[in-house]
């Protein structure tokens, strides 16, 4: 396998678009009080104060995730695409969200399961679907990204 043959500007704009879609999903108006109710935890009211180290650990280790996940998958529909040259954005998006949903969504429901807080296992599963969702949206998008800069 060839890294030459990866588009790492294309790399680059579909991680920058899955840290934007994670800020969104787990917005103050979005799913960010769900998802801390069904969690067992209560929704900050207040500015929550985090040193600079924590933030960097956050927002940092957040973003360095996405990036690996997508030159991940960047190197799937790189390899994809020796067997079919022609796959553009449509079949990047479908590779990305195969991957999203058959092994991440998959592999991480036990986890889960497991860590819920409260043991309502119910408000697991929507944690989960909130959490998920939001993987399997960005390798989605992720993969037209890619799939579309040949």
């Amino acid at each position: 396998m060839d890294l030459n043959n990866i588009n790492w500007l294309a790399v680059f704009v579909a991680s920058i678009s899955s840290f934007a879609i994670g800020a969104i999903w787990f917005g103050p108006k979005t799913f960010y009080p769900f998802w801390m109710t069904a969690m067992g935890r209560k929704v900050p009211t207040e500015q929550v104060e985090m040193s600079a180290g924590s933030t960097i650990l956050m927002f940092g280790g957040t973003y360095i995730g996405a990036l690996i996940q997508v030159a991940t998958l960047a190197v799937i529909v790189s390899l994809a695409r020796t067997v079919d040259p022609t796959l553009g954005a449509l079949g990047g998006a479908a590779i990305g969200a195969l991957l999203g949903f058959g092994i991440g969504a998959a592999a991480s429901f036990s986890h889960r399961q497991f860590a819920q807080q409260n043991h309502k296992q119910v408000h697991a599963v929507w944690v989960w679907l909130i959490e998920v969702g939001q993987d399997i949206v960005c390798l989605t998008v992720a993969g037209a990204i890619i799939g579309a800069w040949i």
